[in-house]
């Protein structure tokens, strides 16, 4: 691109471009540069009508030269003819020089995406300008202040005293406007960090507290309001952490009741199980009581039947051999006559018999008599002690019929 020297008599401002703050200091130092330097940089201008230029960018460099009574000063003619590509150049040129505001930014990123000559998205101004959406999105949030705000926004990080950079005030922008701007004259008066900005910020947004109390925080100074958030949090330190005690309280009460509930109900299934077993236990010994009762009573009846009754034996139990009765019927016993003549060998085996059980005689009465007479063919003379334990059976039958014929008349009482 040429560079030619204009008349800058035949160049206009132009109001309509971004850049409208213009530091005095500043524009004093470029006074001085170019006194001793000469212009390094040419401004950009585009042609109008009467054969007159406006100015793309350069309005600084312009204004120093227009006071210092220079005739002429370097220029770069643009062949760039819409607003929307002029106005574009005139952004990125100013994004790249040192002194464009935030706010200065932010109005013109605004007039891009609202002002009806250009209707830009976002999207086309972040393909454009070479910005993430995020960072126009950011500066535009800095329109919502009020005039009073905005005058003091600034560049960079620095904090200064009645002045308010962009990461200041991005805390506040979502308060209500009855807040933001109060807290935002505070900041710049009272020069917070961005880290009390933003725990003022908390203070603000919490619902707990109610508009009446918020307003009276107003009249505080930045300190008095971190004071106010610190004890604020302190306190819901302290209530969280007694919620939690509670909680953990309540969780090891509900613990405690589930497992004495689990024991409660491990005992009452031991006591059902244990009545169960008794109730098992008592049945079983009826049915048992039972079955006694009736094997008992069978085989009392089944002796009586055979004909073996309480009188004969009694009457018969002697210590001769003639005292013995037992009836024919089922053979079960037969009348023993000669006790001291009896079969050799089986007989003395039916004594030990006797002994050992109640059940009746297993042989019928003329294998009995058939018993006594090979005894007394083979043996002569007398046995005393085969007699001596036939009596002894004789007296165990009354003992075990007096018993029997007892625990009858017991059971049927």
């Amino acid at each position: 691109m040429d560079i030619v020297q204009l008349d800058i008599r035949l160049i206009d401002e132009d109001i309509e471009q971004p850049r409208f703050q213009f530091d005095e200091t500043a524009l004093q130092e470029l006074m001085n540069s170019i006194a001793e330097l000469g212009l390094l940089s040419p401004i950009k201008v585009r042609p109008i009508d009467g054969g007159r230029y406006k100015i793309i960018y350069g309005n600084r460099r312009y204004k120093a030269a227009m006071r210092l009574g220079k005739a002429t000063i370097p220029s770069i003619i643009s062949e760039a003819i819409g607003d929307l590509d002029i106005y574009l150049e005139q952004i990125a040129e100013n994004l790249t020089r040192e002194g464009f505001s935030p706010i200065e930014e932010a109005e013109a990123f605004h007039k891009l995406m609202n002002d009806s000559k250009f209707r830009s998205s976002i999207k086309f101004l972040s393909s454009k300008l070479g910005k993430p959406e995020s960072y126009i999105k950011n500066k535009c949030e800095l329109l919502k202040f009020s005039s009073a705000v905005k005058k003091l926004i600034v560049s960079g990080t620095e904090i200064r005293k009645n002045a308010l950079t962009e990461e200041q005030l991005l805390p506040l922008k979502d308060l209500p406007v009855e807040h933001r701007n109060p807290l935002a004259l505070i900041a710049a008066r009272d020069e917070l960090p961005v880290s009390d900005v933003k725990k003022i910020a908390k203070l603000f947004k919490d619902s707990s507290i109610s508009d009446n109390i918020k307003e009276k925080l107003l009249l505080k100074d930045g300190s008095g309001l971190i004071e106010t958030w610190s004890t604020r949090e302190l306190n819901k330190k302290e209530r969280a952490r007694a919620a939690a005690e509670a909680a953990k309280k309540a969780e090891m009460e509900l613990e405690k009741q589930q497992q004495e509930a689990s024991v409660a109900e491990s005992q009452t299934k031991a006591i059902a199980a244990t009545r169960s077993e008794v109730e098992v236990g008592a049945q079983d010994r009826v049915e048992v009581q039972a079955g006694v009762k009736a094997q008992a009573e069978g085989e009392i009846e089944k002796f009586v039947e055979d004909g073996v009754s309480t009188n004969s034996v009694m009457n018969t139990a002697s210590y001769s051999a003639s005292s013995i009765a037992i009836d024919s019927n089922n053979a079960s016993a037969a009348a023993v006559t000669q006790l001291n003549t009896v079969s050799s060998g089986v007989f003395p085996a039916l004594i030990e018999h006797l002994l050992e059980t109640t059940k009746p005689l297993p042989y019928t009465d003329f294998a009995l008599k058939q018993m006594i007479d090979d005894y007394r063919n083979s043996n002569v003379g007398s046995d005393k002690q085969l007699n001596e334990r036939i009596e002894k059976a004789i007296q165990q039958m009354k003992q075990q019929l007096e018993r029997w014929t007892a625990l009858k008349t017991y059971w049927n009482e």
